[in-house]
């Protein structure tokens, strides 16, 4: 089995056989396996919308920086 890490710091997840939850001693997060997923995908969700966001405002600014150089 792999070892997991902690969506929130990064720090080492452990696997609670009986309530079949992880737990990072970092943090104190406490979650299941489903969780994680979700976390992670929140997680790849915001830096794909940040990424866009600086391509927008970098596209914005470089149709305005050739367009003022035309005058």
């Amino acid at each position: 089995m792999s070892q997991q890490f902690c969506p929130e710091c990064g720090g080492v997840l452990y696997y609670d056989i009986p309530m079949k939850r992880y737990l990072c001693k970092s943090c104190g997060l406490y979650v299941t396996k489903d969780e994680i997923r979700d976390i992670k995908d929140k997680s790849k969700e915001r830096e794909e919308d940040s990424r866009k966001k600086k391509t927008r405002q970098h596209d914005e600014y470089l149709s305005w920086w050739l367009g003022s150089k035309k005058r």
